[in-house]
């Protein structure tokens, strides 16, 4: 018997974009140039896409598959940038990953947090600067 989905990506979408801060990619680069101390740009794509395409320029990079585990306190996984206050843009290729993400974190209680309309490609087209993803070198 095929799978009956009852809450699609699309209403998935709608209803994180209607509970969180969207930021135009003019906004999201105006921040971004700003240099504001406050914010942290955080990059939830897969690293395959990260190596392939670039980033924007001082992002953190925290996977989507690890988001909960980064954010939460109690977690083995917690990283402590998830723990400063200030306020925390995703964003991922397109803009839908990153609406859930944020409105993931914002659920979890971390306050506050927006998403960049349009992703990374939005990013890119608007002339939003970018940088070469250099892989860590293995320890050893």
């Amino acid at each position: 018997m095929p799978q009956t989905i009852t809450r699609g990506i699309k209403t998935m979408v709608d209803e994180a974009n209607a509970t969180i801060e969207t930021l135009s990619t003019a906004d999201a680069i105006a921040l971004h140039q700003s240099g504001a101390d406050d914010v942290v740009i955080v990059d939830i794509r897969d690293p395959r896409e990260i190596e392939r395409d670039g980033k924007i320029p001082g992002s953190f990079s925290c996977t989507r598959g690890m988001l909960e585990f980064w954010i939460d306190p109690q977690s083995p996984y917690a990283k402590p940038i998830f723990q400063q206050d200030k306020k925390f843009v995703f964003y991922c290729a397109g803009g839908l990953r990153s609406a859930l993400a944020a409105k993931t974190a914002y659920d979890m209680g971390l306050k506050p947090v927006a998403h960049i309309d349009g992703g990374f490609g939005a990013w890119r087209s608007a002339g939003g600067p970018v940088e070469a993803w250099t892989p860590k070198a293995p320890k050893g």
